[in-house]
């Protein structure tokens, strides 16, 4: 890989926001010895998933001095007054104003709700008082709203989003599913950008993490042809023991925002399969070097 001045890198992961469980929060005994003081942790609500462990790790997240968005996935939510509530717990017993509406990664909804657009509808979240809404992307797609593997109706869905969140108080990002491919990133962005769809967007990382690992969460999680990248890898002996690093995806990412200040990504979003401290020690050692 050529190496390059890594200003460009340090300017574009500043800032960073990863992803925790609920489970995974409970084994660390000290998010503030390990994340910077401030950083966004979104909160994944896991299908199955109460909402007693949801608030009180947001509290304790909140109280050790981060900023906590949990997600709020509609097929979990019985109806508006469980989503009134849920909403009114964030905000009272753990200070949180923010969330990411997402459908939830599953067929199946347990109530009224099926999309993160009658989330928005609902007019709730500006009644509680939240100041930050993210909604999600998806660089490659989803087979869910396009099952012909194509971008129409998720296009069509982000632009109603968008025109139905400029209607609300709160601040506004597309957070996306993660991706392997600078090149598909920048296309996909690049094209709801012309299509009138002007959200900022947090570009999903992952985060370095064992190849089977990620392999396993790629096929999961529905990730296109940008897995090719970590099935290329698995074929190199030479890699396929090595934990992947997501270098070259960030310095591809960085250099064309360097080059195109416009370019619509304001932050990068990780998923830290191989742990919250395995990344962010990744990201201290890479962001201390001269170059990448």
């Amino acid at each position: 890989m050529e190496s390059t001045n890594n200003s460009y890198f340090k300017n574009f992961v500043a800032g960073y926001s990863l992803e925790v469980m609920p489970k995974t929060a409970a084994k660390i005994e000290s998010f503030s010895d390990i994340l910077p003081r401030n950083t966004r942790v979104y909160l994944a609500h896991l299908k199955n998933e109460d909402i007693e462990p949801m608030i009180a790790t947001a509290k304790r997240l909140k109280d050790e001095g981060f900023n906590v968005m949990p997600h709020i996935p509609a097929r979990m939510v019985k109806n508006k007054a469980s989503l009134n509530n849920w909403i009114s717990m964030y905000k009272n017993e753990a200070g949180v104003d923010e969330a990411l509406l997402l459908a939830g990664g599953f067929p199946e909804q347990v109530g009224d709700f099926d999309s993160s657009i009658q989330l928005i509808e609902s007019g709730l979240f500006d009644k509680v008082g939240f100041k930050r809404l993210h909604i999600a992307g998806h660089p490659e797609g989803n087979k869910d709203i396009d099952p012909d593997g194509g971008n129409k109706n998720v296009s069509a869905a982000l632009s109603l989003k968008q025109e139905l969140l400029k209607r609300t108080d709160a601040e506004t990002a597309i957070t996306t599913q993660f991706c392997f491919d600078a090149e598909v990133v920048k296309k996909w962005a690049n094209e709801i950008k012309s299509a009138g769809i002007d959200i900022p967007i947090h570009i999903g990382i992952a985060g370095p993490a064992k190849l089977q690992t990620l392999l396993k969460f790629s096929v999961e999680c529905g990730i296109g042809s940008s897995i090719q990248v970590l099935t290329k890898r698995a074929k190199d002996m030479t890699k396929l023991l090595l934990p992947y690093k997501p270098t070259q995806i960030l310095k591809d990412l960085a250099e064309h925002k360097s080059k195109d200040p416009k370019f619509n990504i304001e932050q990068v979003h990780f998923f830290p399969f191989g742990g919250v401290k395995q990344t962010s020690d990744w990201l201290e050692e890479v962001q201390n070097q001269d170059t990448i």
